[in-house]
């Protein structure tokens, strides 16, 4: 059985997604973020970073509990547990780890960024938000070009980069971003909002 540590936030949710298409048992713990519980010396012990998602699979390697923090690195780990959503073939393997990157280091830090400063900051900061609403804009941009002529961020193949990527542009709303104004995006937001396994996925925890 897998204990995922989630909260609603889009890290979470990619997580929640995968275990959901691949079909693993699995349990959710709770961890509210607005009470400060990642802090609590319980999870501390978990992820001394304090952040949320992490899973503790009392069946890992060899049969003995392993313990993972790091939403792109969980995903990893699923996907190697269970042979799937990572393609076979070594140059769309490469593809997807390297989109799933690109969403590690590109989409979720620069939109997280746009989140706080169009919503949560206390004061208007305009040079913030100028900043975070251009390059918000640019990895959409780079997103609807990768998407061209693909199915998916590694082409013919679903796989856990766009996983990742859903749940941060499915918030593109706080972003100020319409979808109309990039198709590729707009017609794989679609595809992946259809999918069964990510609609249950979005709405863990309950």
């Amino acid at each position: 059985m897998i204990t995922l540590y989630t909260w609603g936030t889009p890290n979470g949710r990619k997580v929640s997604i995968a275990l959901e298409e691949l079909e693993l048992p699995y349990q959710v713990q709770t961890v509210d973020l607005a009470r400060g519980e990642q802090f609590e010396p319980a999870f501390a012990t978990l992820n001394p970073n304090g952040k949320i998602p992490v899973i503790v699979d009392s069946e890992g390697p060899g049969g003995s509990p392993i313990t993972l923090i790091e939403s792109g690195a969980i995903l990893l780990y699923l996907s190697g547990k269970s042979g799937k959503l990572l393609p076979r073939d070594i140059r769309s393997r490469l593809d997807a780890m390297q989109w799933l990157m690109f969403q590690m280091g590109s989409v979720g830090p620069m939109l997280g960024q746009a989140h706080h400063f169009l919503r949560f900051a206390p004061e208007v900061i305009p040079y913030a938000i100028d900043r975070y609403s251009k390059e918000v804009l640019r990895i959409y941009g780079v997103l609807n070009t990768r998407l061209s002529g693909r199915a998916w961020l590694a082409g013919d193949e679903y796989s856990v980069a766009d996983i990742a990527t859903y749940p941060w542009l499915a918030r593109h709303d706080w972003q100020g971003v319409d979808l109309k104004r990039f198709p590729e995006v707009n017609r794989w937001f679609e595809a992946m909002s259809a999918r069964p396994a990510v609609q249950r996925g979005m709405d863990v925890p309950k």
